[in-house]
């Protein structure tokens, strides 16, 4: 079978099988688009159901020719730059 995995406007084709986990299709569209599994959510649009990565295709209900949602987590840096100084926040009132 394949599936639609849908970003933008990209669609990328996905040949799988429904025995494979959530988390096997996303360390295939890690080798085409850069982006660790970590970083990714797949969501089944039929039913908006985000998928669960230790769950199979089948017992979630993904059939064949299935168009899935790709969407990716902003990395954030928490490390402030070299040389920088520290800020400090404060509400008012503290």
């Amino acid at each position: 079978m394949y599936i639609r995995v849908k970003r933008n406007k990209t669609t990328y084709f996905i040949q799988c099988d429904p025995t494979e986990t959530t988390l096997n299709i996303k360390q295939k569209l890690h080798s085409l688009i850069d982006q660790p599994p970590s970083n990714q959510r797949l969501i089944l649009l039929s039913t908006n159901d985000v998928l669960d990565d230790s769950k199979t295709l089948a017992n979630q209900k993904v059939e064949n020719d299935a168009i899935v949602a790709l969407t990716l987590r902003k990395e954030l840096l928490v490390a402030p730059a070299p040389n920088s100084p520290m800020v400090s926040l404060h509400k008012p009132g503290d």
